[in-house]
């Protein structure tokens, strides 16, 4: 129900989108979030979004550079990620919220999409 799209292989320094697509129902209630998991590492948080977009919460790692927004009209999420790192190579996970607001917690989503690959050479 969720399609995670938009990774590949960038420099460091470089700039990547990451898609979120639903289907087969509509998330335009729900919170989003968008999880991280580097190989050998547990899957971290990396960003969130309110069910309308008003609010928005990211990771210390991230914040300044990543931008997480949606569109509830074409029932996608994104995640603009500029200044890329090495460190930021991961499988990129979107999900949906139990509820409208999303949250830092891996437990307050129930939906999961099948991850994107994300890889930053130094």
């Amino acid at each position: 129900q969720l399609q995670a799209s938009g990774g590949g292989l960038v420099q460091a320094g470089g700039s990547l989108r990451l898609s979120c697509a639903a289907s087969g129902r509509t998330f335009s209630n729900n919170g989003m979030g968008w999880f991280r998991q580097a190989p050998g590492k547990e899957r971290e948080f990396v960003a969130t979004i309110t069910w309308s977009g008003s609010t928005t919460y990211y990771s210390d790692s991230v914040k300044g550079r990543f931008t997480i927004s949606r569109d509830n009209a074409k029932n996608t999420v994104y995640l603009q990620m500029n200044s890329l790192k090495p460190e930021d190579t991961a499988i990129y996970y979107c999900a949906a919220g139990r509820g409208p607001a999303g949250g830092t917690n891996y437990n307050a989503y129930r939906y999961w999409g099948q991850g994107t690959l994300v890889t930053v050479s130094s």
